[in-house]
């Protein structure tokens, strides 16, 4: 099974109270989504896999680490997951950024792919999946369901705020998919929201209702 990291940073809480509290307007809401994902994104990229290269510093010649290989895309689950982006490409600006839309046949309850662009070359690429609210967890399962059709070297799912029940069927869906979020919250009410949660993070990074 991946693992699952709950962050508890005192930064990214102390960012994520502010985030929650309903009289948080859309600028310092988008503002504050970038600033968590950014420091999120340093936890999800530990593993990186590094080489060895040889440079000059002013001083004397010097083996140093970079990042091996085509390195990481980034995959935003439309449209919340957009919110995201901006801060983990403050992190990593070489990566490559993919879009994922997705929604739910009212008849069927299948998921119908109505966008899905990503990188030519991910299958050399990690991918790191970017939806900031993980509540039933069906988009994030099938978005990444579609992804995996395309073969990347490997799947991360980076979330700000989980429900269990989102978590619980992520996991067991992609047991190989690590996960990244920095809160598990109590439980999903009869709409489908995450308790406390923090409403609609569509709605309030572009300010629509």
């Amino acid at each position: 099974m991946g693992n699952i990291t709950i962050t508890n940073h005192p930064l990214i809480q102390h960012k994520l109270t502010l985030l929650r509290d309903k009289n948080t307007g859309s600028k310092e809401f988008r503002e504050l989504v970038g600033e968590i994902a950014m420091l999120m994104c340093y936890e999800a990229t530990r593993d990186l896999t590094l080489k060895e290269v040889e440079i000059e510093t002013p001083v004397s010649v010097v083996r140093t680490k970079v990042i091996s290989g085509k390195k990481l895309a980034f995959v935003p689950i439309l449209r919340a997951g957009l919110g995201m982006v901006d801060g983990v490409l403050e992190l990593v600006p070489s990566a490559r950024v993919g879009h994922i839309g997705l929604y739910r046949d009212p008849q069927t309850l299948e998921p119908v792919e109505y966008y899905c662009k990503l990188p030519s070359d991910i299958e050399e690429r990690e991918v790191i999946v970017l939806d900031p609210m993980l509540a039933t967890g069906g988009s994030a399962t099938d978005a990444i369901t579609m992804i995996k059709k395309h073969h990347p070297k490997s799947i991360k799912f980076m979330g700000i705020i989980a429900a269990p029940e989102g978590l619980n069927k992520l996991s067991k869906t992609h047991p190989d998919v690590d996960i990244f979020c920095a809160a598990l919250d109590e439980k999903l009410n009869d709409h489908g929201y995450i308790v406390p949660g923090l409403g609609d993070a569509g709605d309030r990074i572009f300010g629509t209702k």
